[in-house]
């Protein structure tokens, strides 16, 4: 008997986001990532993928655990695609954190079936933090739930973006 198949799921740049419906089961949901040093946040779309919601923040450790952590918290939804953060630099150019991002979507691709999209997140955190600020959240609370706050508006973006591309084929 031999070994499974690698899944190796396929990765989209935002670009390519017209590419991704094709792969998305009905009425699955996507998973929207905010990768951090030392955290992931993590949100979830509902099964028509129109509308984003902050789930939860996992504090990061070592790839493998981390993922586990992700799957966890995730409790069983059907997972229909991944959008994760794609840290570019404001002038467009990518740095640093850019290709640790993509180092974590190539290896995440070897464990999951569902297409990935790396979405520009340019200015998640920023606007994450002022609806934060402006809702009167201490800084206590702002600290435990921007990442997953920041992960809500990278998924929100996409599923905008997502929406906008399926009405122009209509």
């Amino acid at each position: 008997m031999s070994a499974p198949a690698p899944v190796f799921a396929p990765i989209f740049e935002s670009a390519q986001a017209a590419e991704m419906p094709a792969l998305l089961p009905r009425d699955a949901q996507l998973v929207g990532l905010d990768l951090g040093d030392r955290t992931i946040g993590l949100a979830v779309s509902d099964g028509r993928r129109r509308i984003a919601t902050p789930l939860s923040t996992v504090r990061r450790k070592k790839f493998r655990a981390d993922v586990e952590r992700m799957f966890e918290a995730l409790g069983g939804r059907q997972v229909g695609g991944w959008v994760l953060g794609l840290p570019v630099n404001m002038a467009g150019d990518e740095g640093p954190r850019c290709q640790s991002t993509r180092a974590f979507a190539r290896n995440f691709a070897r464990l999951t079936p569902a297409p990935i999209l790396l979405w520009d997140e340019r200015l998640s955190t920023v606007a994450a933090e002022r609806a934060l600020l402006e809702g009167d959240a201490s800084r206590r609370k702002r600290a435990e739930v921007i990442d997953h706050v920041a992960a809500a508006y990278i998924l929100q973006g996409a599923l905008d973006r997502l929406a906008a591309l399926e009405a122009e084929s209509e």
